[in-house]
């Protein structure tokens, strides 16, 4: 049955005697008077969505001048960095000795305390000369240092020369936390499986080895070796008795305090240890080993000919499919060799342009045809 309503009642609000209308009350109001309730917004530019926009109309003459200049614009930077990271010298050695006619192949099955290291000499003859500094790598392959628990394996107050933390590392540590009961410094296993290779340089000129000096401070970022590394507190000049009570990591030949013959690189704050630290994003990755400073502008840093490589070969890679390698390598104002930021720089440019191009054609070809529908009688 349908429900008439008069004038007066609609503009009151309500019929009389309607569904749902309390006998003898007002709606909301309780029979007090009150302010009504209300859902509507503030009457805001902001609540009103009436906050000032901009669209922009795409028109075949405001998209195809962008693709033209960003295509003009990406290719020429593109070109320009893809030439400055090739004209950078690099030159690579992989030691890692899985070839039988490797001098390094007598080392393949190395273990961490083997007595005496086994050594190799690896000779190699650089084509071109390296004018500027160089910087020497060593570089790992297959080597996971982004595995969310081996990245937590470490003890960063320990690190930060915490005297409580020295002798109580963080459990974060486990199973590399204590040895013998005794607890470990620097505890965990990034610290314990820290690369110990030993490289060096010579330089070959008629049968005679001339050793090429590489310096090995310097290598470190500053915030690391001033700021977060930092030795226990005390007598700053007796780290054997700074780290008393402690024990080397398991894998370690010799303990923290004995890393380097120099205070300044010894203990938590031996450049190495500092660069090994910063754990890689990818299992393939290098970290800077040693630095070769040019002497003048006159002679350039490593000049062509022939040069050997002495390697102490400490580090097992074998047994997890790895691969070592020694690189040298100049850089540039963009900094190390990587042809990928060139590359897509030149990429999206000619993808932008060629879709100019295109588009262009299609505006020419179809845009000026009537759209209209021919309607038939």
């Amino acid at each position: 049955m349908a429900v008439n309503y008069s004038a007066k009642e609609e503009a009151d609000g309500h019929p009389s005697g309607g569904v749902g209308v309390p006998a003898g009350g007002a709606v909301g109001g309780g029979g007090g008077g009150g302010a009504v309730k209300t859902r509507k917004p503030d009457n805001t530019a902001f609540k009103q969505q009436r906050l000032p926009a901009w669209q922009p109309i795409l028109t075949a003459g405001t998209v195809l001048p962008a693709f033209f200049i960003i295509g003009l614009i990406f290719i020429p930077i593109g070109i320009g960095i893809f030439v400055t990271s090739n004209n950078i010298r690099e030159y690579e050695i992989d030691y890692t000795g899985t070839e039988p006619s490797s001098p390094c192949n007598k080392c393949l099955n190395v273990s961490w305390d083997s007595t005496p290291p086994c050594t190799c000499t690896i000779n190699f003859t650089l084509e071109h000369s390296f004018e500027s500094n160089v910087f020497m790598y060593y570089g790992l392959s297959n080597f996971y240092q982004n595995h969310r628990r081996y990245v937590k394996s470490r003890d960063d107050s320990q690190l930060n020369g915490d005297n409580s933390s020295l002798l109580n590392p963080s459990k974060e540590c486990e199973p590399y936390r204590t040895n013998e009961d005794k607890p470990i410094a620097p505890c965990g296993a990034i610290a314990n499986s820290m690369f110990n290779d030993t490289l060096e340089l010579y330089r070959i000129d008629n049968d005679t080895r001339t050793p090429i000096t590489l310096i090995k401070k310097g290598i470190a970022w500053w915030t690391d070796k001033n700021v977060k590394f930092r030795n226990p507190t005390g007598d700053g000049n007796n780290l054997t008795a700074l780290f008393q009570g402690t024990t080397k990591p398991v894998n370690w030949p010799k303990p923290v305090y004995m890393l380097d013959s120099e205070p300044d690189n010894n203990g938590f704050i031996n450049e190495d240890f500092i660069v090994w630290m910063r754990t890689a994003a990818l299992p393939t990755f290098r970290k800077l080993y040693r630095l070769i400073e040019r002497k003048n502008n006159l002679q350039p840093t490593l000049q062509a000919g022939n040069y050997s490589l002495d390697i102490a070969y400490n580090y097992p890679v074998h047994s997890f499919d790895g691969r070592k390698r020694m690189i040298l390598s100049t850089i540039s104002w963009m900094g190390g060799k990587n042809p990928f930021l060139g590359i897509a720089y030149i990429t999206v440019g000619s993808i932008c342009f060629f879709l100019g191009v295109v588009l262009l054609i299609i505006h020419h070809k179809y845009g000026n045809r009537n759209t209209s529908a021919d309607i038939p009688n």
